[in-house]
């Protein structure tokens, strides 16, 4: 029996594209960086509580370099893999045996999530752990309303689908990872205007890369996108950790 291809939501030259913009902007001394620095405290934190030190681990998606950096001071071989490189973590992994795989802001727009998780298991060795984190349902619900209100009767799709809490744990389980823990933590910051919050998803990698994206706002649009989102506005980032193990 053929398994059908998962459907095409994102497109992958739109999300490379928007990857390497990104690394692009992160050049610049003001750029953000709070929420791969948010999921980069979350893994050190619970390798801490674990009280796992791994040999060898393999870090996707970590343009900051500063997870790689702190395994390196305890002796932990660390390879780096980001998909903006080419690194493609809908097919099976070049390498595996990794004591540790953490992947990190990017399974949100892969078309085959469960093929991603079953990858990343496959590349672990025996007794290995995965951390996967990425932004999950209930982000964004200042600039979602701001985009309906802009819209009006015909709304586009400008944010794309994300994973709650309770898929996310079916996903595990049907990924083969053991022990499986699902967790989701806010992250809210303040904005002084709707250019400012797009500028960080911009600096972020946290773009719109779907395959079928509604077409640019209008300059009546977006006054009314701006006005809805208003100023020193309060926007929430919802952080989905996904964990387990190969036994």
């Amino acid at each position: 029996m053929i398994t059908p291809a998962p459907p095409k939501v994102f497109s992958d030259n739109r999300r490379t594209a928007a990857r390497r913009r990104s690394r692009s902007l992160q050049r610049r001394p003001d750029a953000a960086r709070y929420i791969l620095d948010d999921m980069v405290e979350d893994v050190l934190e619970r390798l801490a509580f674990l009280r796992l030190n791994p040999r060898r681990a393999l870090i996707i998606g970590d343009w900051t370099g500063a997870l790689a950096v702190q395994l390196r001071t305890t002796g932990c071989d660390v390879t780096v893999a980001e998909p903006a490189d080419g690194f493609i973590e809908e097919q099976p992994f070049p390498e595996n045996g990794f004591d540790l795989v953490a992947s990190l802001g990017t399974l949100d727009t892969v078309n085959d999530l469960p093929g991603a998780l079953i990858h990343i298991r496959n590349a672990l060795a025996p007794e290995g752990l995965a951390i996967a984190s990425f932004m999950g349902a209930g982000s964004l619900p200042q600039l979602r309303a701001a985009m309906l209100d802009a819209d009006g009767e015909r709304p586009a799709p400008r944010l794309h689908p994300m994973v709650d809490v309770r898929a996310g744990g079916q996903l595990l389980q049907r990924a083969g990872w053991s022990d499986p823990v699902v967790d989701s933590r806010s992250l809210d910051v303040r904005f002084r205007s709707l250019d400012s919050l797009v500028a960080d998803l911009r600096a972020q990698a946290l773009g719109n890369v779907l395959m079928r994206a509604g077409p640019a706002l209008g300059r009546t649009a977006l006054a009314t996108a701006r006005a809805a989102f208003g100023v020193r506005t309060v926007e929430r980032f919802e952080i989905l950790t996904l964990s387990g193990w190969r036994r």
